[in-house]
């Protein structure tokens, strides 16, 4: 068994440049491939985005186009979305064939399941956010307008607002990813997690008011879920920094 120091794969910076140019082009191409059947379908994608509203609005009341060219960019908009959604376990593999060399053996057998964390992590938050939140949320708005005030909503504005909340809600899920990665490179303890619990509880609550509408339910949807994630990613620390100091004092560990 060789147990001698590991060596990285070495290469000139014109060589690296014209790798991540492939690499790039090939991301693109597959955003492209993605992008053309949601085009094909934006009319039925977008009708199905648009549900969570339309079903808490009164009978016979509909979402608006106040621009001209409305009705084709937002279901434009809301296809090249979707195609980057399709599209991007490929582009996160295409950035990890290009970083990967550059990575010991032992950085590369953590990075792996992190790296397919986050992207399944960043699917669920989005998940998460259309059939649970969204229907309670939209539920809120209707319940709390005035009297007398009919809700006619902006296509483009709901798709903004839509595609704003997909965004907090994926990014929320990487907590535990986050809570991992600053383990794993020793920038913080995790007793020190553990200890600090009731500031980062505090912090949540905070950020998903900053991220959410000013309403207590969408602040609460999105900060309960971020907590409940963040000991999840204590647990996950916890047992990856026990293999990780395990594999160091075995025989032939790096």
């Amino acid at each position: 068994m060789n147990t001698g120091p590991e060596k990285l794969a070495e290469g000139t910076l014109i060589s690296h440049l014209l790798e991540l140019r492939d690499r790039l082009l090939r991301s693109i191409i597959a955003i492209g491939i993605a992008f053309v059947p949601c085009m094909l379908y934006s009319n039925e994608l977008f009708a199905f985005v648009e549900q969570p509203l339309l079903s808490k609005l009164p009978q016979g009341a509909n979402l608006i186009a106040t621009g001209v060219m409305t009705p084709f960019t937002t279901p434009f908009k809301l296809s090249f979305f979707a195609g980057v959604l399709l599209a991007m376990p490929y582009v996160i593999y295409q950035l990890w064939a290009f970083v990967a060399p550059g990575l010991y053996r032992n950085e590369r057998r953590f990075a792996v399941p992190l790296l397919i964390s986050s992207i399944l992590l960043f699917y669920v938050g989005i998940g998460f956010a259309f059939f649970f939140v969204f229907p309670v949320m939209f539920q809120f708005f209707v319940s709390t307008t005035p009297r007398g005030v009919a809700m006619m909503t902006d296509i483009n504005q709901y798709l903004d607002f839509v595609l704003t909340m997909f965004f907090c809600f994926g990014i929320a899920f990487e907590v535990p990813v986050a809570v991992v990665l600053l383990v794993i490179m020793g920038m913080v303890k995790v007793e020190s997690l553990k200890r600090n619990r009731g500031y980062v509880l505090l912090g949540i609550f905070i950020l998903a008011a900053f991220l959410t509408p000013p309403d207590a339910i969408s602040q609460c949807s999105l900060a309960i879920p971020m907590y409940l994630l963040y000991e999840a990613g204590i647990l996950m620390a916890a047992v990856l920094s026990r293999r990780k100091a395990a594999d160091q004092v075995a025989p032939g560990g790096e």
